[in-house]
């Protein structure tokens, strides 16, 4: 029984994903064209840039729903300075900034005044949906400089702009966390933070950092996404948290804390990229693929805490 269940955890999300792939496939003729498939890379890149700042946050044990209005103030926030007539190069720097700032004030609550994560974020979350509604004045920023499309629309050879951006904080991530000391506190707070602060890491700091650079990485997909869009959106962001977090949970990160690689992420991203493309493609009303969402999440929490209990018993027999 544990060889099955060894064989299931190793390959059942790439089974998943042939699956997909396979049934979109016959349903939509075009889903496997070569425009398609662009299309879900950039739809999956400005997920993907927020899903790498939610592994750190996640594997610290916590959680960050203000992810996607961190996203869409930040996009407001540049659309309305280059409106202004300022240059988009210090438009966009102002937007990741903020972005910053506000993981900042994230890490403050949870860090310094102690709040859960949950309703640090949750309240964030919708002050800054507040603060998107009064810049775009509850209907929308345009008259955007056309140049600014490049980062959205714009293309490297085949590869999207977006799609590098994308993997450059992929390896970003990937090198603080296999290739620092810092990487090793993240995991560290995760799996124990009371021995990790007897140790002598400054815990409040590793906090601080990680909601700091998930609000980089938020705004950073803002800029992305205004460029796709070419205006800032009151709604922009909305519901992203979700795919966000069942991208990470997917991959492979313990929604406990502790344990995962953002390797894996990579894969959740994939399957979630091509879940929603099709059901975009099939021509599903939003509130089904809201229910559709919701229920992946749920499965990828459950075997996520059941993986959890079965390496408890093991260890407890040991």
């Amino acid at each position: 029984m544990n060889k099955v269940i060894d064989f299931v955890s190793k390959y059942a999300l790439y089974c998943i994903l042939f699956v997909l792939i396979v049934y979109f496939s016959l349903r939509a003729p075009f889903f496997l064209s070569g425009d398609n498939i662009i299309n879900i890379i950039r739809q999956t890149a400005i997920i993907g840039i927020c899903a790498v700042g939610m592994t750190f946050i996640i594997l610290t044990g916590g959680i960050d729903l203000s992810t996607g209005s961190v996203l869409g103030v930040s996009a407001a926030i540049a659309a309305r300075l280059m409106v202004a007539g300022f240059h988009p190069v210090l438009a966009s720097t102002a937007a990741v900034l903020s972005g910053v700032v506000c993981g900042l004030i994230n890490g403050f609550f949870v860090a310094k005044v102690g709040l859960p994560p949950l309703i640090t974020t949750l309240g964030t979350m919708t002050a800054l949906r507040g603060v998107t509604l009064v810049l775009t004045y509850g209907s929308g920023v345009f008259g955007i400089p056309r140049s600014y499309r490049v980062l959205g629309q714009g293309n490297l050879g085949p590869i999207p702009i977006s799609a590098i951006i994308m993997i450059a904080a992929f390896v970003l991530g990937y090198f603080i966390l296999e290739r620092t000391r810092f990487g090793r506190y993240v995991y560290g707070v995760g799996d124990n933070e009371e021995a990790t602060r007897l140790s002598g890491v400054n815990v409040s700091l590793v906090k601080y950092a990680i909601y700091a650079f998930s609000g980089f990485l938020s705004a950073l997909a803002g800029i992305v996404f205004l460029g796709r869009m070419m205006s800032a959106q009151p709604t922009a962001g909305q519901q992203y948290e979700m795919e966000i977090i069942t991208a990470v949970v997917l991959g492979g990160v313990s929604i406990m804390g502790g344990e995962g690689k953002i390797s894996g992420v990579i894969l959740g991203l994939i399957i979630m990229g091509v879940l929603v493309n099709g059901m975009i493609i099939m021509d599903m009303s939003l509130f089904t693929q809201w229910a559709v969402k919701g229920t992946v999440l749920l499965l990828a929490v459950s075997y996520d805490k059941f993986m959890l209990k079965r390496k408890n018993r093991i260890t407890a027999k040991l």
